[in-house]
């Protein structure tokens, strides 16, 4: 699993990135993306980030990438702890 945090100064590259993430996974805040899927669709998302993405990134922008494994604790609070639950409407 992935978490990619970012912070992006132009608006079109920002909205363009969200979306890109968005193809793959779930926004969990505003500039905070959980992506899970398999190791090798993780490994080209990095590659795009950084090839496609990150040539068009200022100085003052950044992205932060933290690779996470099954054995990271994850404690949420508030609503967040809600988000794994399965929800069946009727």
């Amino acid at each position: 699993m992935l978490l990619v945090s970012y912070d992006i100064s132009d608006d079109k590259l920002r909205t363009h990135f969200s979306k890109f993430l968005g193809k793959y996974g779930y926004r969990m805040q505003y500039s905070l993306f959980r992506i899970r899927n398999s190791d090798r669709v993780l490994e080209n998302i990095q590659v795009k980030i950084e090839s496609y993405f990150g040539k068009r990134f200022q100085q003052t922008d950044s992205v932060i990438i933290f690779e996470l494994s099954q054995t990271c604790k994850i404690t949420k609070f508030g609503y967040a702890k809600n988000e794994d639950k399965d929800l069946i409407i009727l």
